[in-house]
């Protein structure tokens, strides 16, 4: 039982770091070409190995669900979380939008109650508003320094969240593959709607880097940039198989802890291929989100443990 832990602690920690390759792939070409035409060519790549994954998981006659309008919503919620998530990176030091992201978890346990219907503790409550301090500190409203690309980086965290809760509802029928199959989808057809709609309105250019990130035409694209973005592709997928393994192996109440190693990537990334040095502000507010969000999920954990076995025997 410990080995499980274990294995599935490091396939989480392992997926995390996968997946965080992403983001300097992305930022390299976000001078360049659209976010629509990178997200076209990490879901055609994904495209084929998302097959094989829902065959070999539950078979493609699962892709035909019952619950098709629900799994599509949802995937058009995390198409849109995507997209302004890596709006933000085209702006931001990719430590600042990589911490702000962090929200998420204290976004979910926050929108849990009203969605869900479940109990919410104020101390739940008040770890959420020990995060939002952090993102104060980090983004310095009236500092002269606030760029409103990060509040794209919340508005992702909070659209991540809430795709969250509702794959909490429908993940009782749908396996993650299923999910995840229909998310690409939305990438890819997301994708071409959002860049034919610049391209019919003539809307091709723009001053700040997040909007011209998303407005500008489709190029064919050079050799070394298809390759960083096709390899999105493949980053992408073995994210998702490493993290499901690490959810299947270990309890998600003691692995989910565990995400938060990706906040140690993003600076790192961002001084060896963009030489972002993290302010200070940026590594206090990052502190605050985190220690927040372990904070409320160990809060979380405590409420949900199991009275002892001699309760049982208290009389009434």
């Amino acid at each position: 039982m410990q080995n499980r832990m274990v294995q599935g602690i490091l396939s989480l920690c392992l997926g995390v770091l996968v997946f965080s390759l992403q983001d300097p792939l992305v930022k390299a070409v976000s001078s360049s070409y659209p976010v629509t035409e990178v997200m076209a060519i990490r879901s055609i790549v994904a495209l084929p190995i998302l097959i094989i994954l829902v065959q070999a998981d539950v078979g493609l006659r699962a892709i035909l669900s019952r619950r098709f309008g629900l799994l599509t919503i949802r995937a058009f919620i995390q198409f849109t979380s995507y997209t302004v998530y890596y709006l933000a990176i085209a702006a931001l030091p990719l430590a600042d939008a990589v911490a702000l992201y962090f929200m998420a978890p204290l976004f979910i346990m926050a929108l849990a109650g009203p969605y869900l219907g479940e109990s919410v503790s104020w101390r739940t409550l008040a770890t959420v508003l020990i995060g939002m301090l952090g993102v104060v500190i980090m983004v310095r409203p009236g500092a002269g320094l606030f760029d409103w690309a990060a509040l794209l980086s919340l508005g992702s965290a909070a659209l991540y969240g809430f795709s969250q809760l509702m794959a909490r509802k429908i993940g009782d029928t749908e396996s993650s593959t299923v999910m995840a199959f229909y998310q690409n989808g939305a990438y890819l057809v997301g994708a071409a709607l959002v860049a034919g709609t610049f391209h019919l309105a003539g809307i091709t250019h723009a001053i700040h880097p997040s909007v011209e990130f998303l407005v500008r035409p489709w190029i064919w694209p050079a050799l070394p940039d298809f390759l960083k973005m096709a390899a999105c592709g493949f980053v992408a997928s073995a994210g998702m198989i490493l993290l499901s393994q690490g959810y299947r192996l270990a309890a998600a109440n003691r692995v989910a802890t565990f995400e938060y190693t990706g906040i140690l990537w993003s600076p790192l990334w961002g001084f060896l291929f963009f030489a972002e040095v993290p302010r200070s502000t940026t590594v206090f507010g990052a502190v605050l989100i985190i220690g927040a969000g372990l904070l409320a999920l160990n809060t979380e954990r405590r409420q949900k443990k199991p009275a002892p076995a001699m309760a049982a025997t208290d009389p009434a």
